[in-house]
């Protein structure tokens, strides 16, 4: 049986030790958790989908990361990363035929009109991710955008809900898990948590953060 206490105390330990921060995939930055990584990875092989869409670049480790896994069953698909900026993307992940780099905010017109156009063009469930803005003003206007997007089967992970003292940085202000908790207040039957995924390894960055579209 999982101990909350010592779950919790392990994920403050794991944030604050700055682990996440020098996690590589093929020697690229993922500023993400290492379980979260093995749940992901889990997840696609079962969706098959064709297409991630990604809010948040960062580096691109995790960008070539959902490539590399995509391509293992699907060699028809599709990575989008979108961030404000990508001066700090490796050069392995701009040359990635099976990525492309969108420079914007994810609730631009022109963002959301892309990930349109690539959501017809790529058949079959899509995964999306939102690490970028961890804001719940901006988190909540994404979940918005997606509402018009995703349909039954697809999923989404809602990351970095930990902040604001969930456990960690407890003066960030309302966030990502106060963000999906309001969706859910107006929404409540859109997604369903995904909690086996959440609890699978013990500690996520993700709380109440893997759903899948009802």
């Amino acid at each position: 049986m999982q101990n909350p206490t010592l779950l919790e105390d392990y994920l403050q330990w794991y944030y604050d030790s700055n682990i996440w921060t020098t996690t590589t995939f093929m020697g690229i930055n993922c500023l993400k958790s290492v379980s979260d990584m093995w749940n992901y990875q889990e997840i696609l092989y079962c969706l098959r989908p064709s297409l991630v869409v990604e809010g948040g670049t960062a580096n691109g480790g995790s960008s070539l990361y959902f490539s590399f896994i995509l391509r293992s069953f699907n060699p028809d698909s599709k990575v989008i990363s979108i961030d404000i900026n990508h001066e700090n993307v490796a050069e392995a992940v701009k040359n990635e035929k099976h990525i492309e780099l969108l420079n914007g905010k994810f609730t631009d017109k022109r963002v959301i009109s892309r990930i349109k156009e690539l959501r017809m063009a790529y058949q079959g469930p899509i995964f999306v991710i939102l690490d970028d803005d961890h804001t719940k003003k901006n988190v909540l206007a994404e979940m918005e955008i997606l509402r018009d997007i995703l349909v039954k089967g697809d999923y989404l992970v809602v990351e970095d809900g930990i902040v604001n003292g969930h456990p960690v940085l407890p003066g960030w202000g309302e966030g990502p898990l106060e963000a999906i908790e309001d969706y859910f207040k107006r929404y409540p039957h859109d997604y369903s948590i995904d909690t086996a995924r959440e609890h699978k390894f013990g500690i996520t960055f993700a709380p109440k953060g893997f759903l899948i579209r009802n």
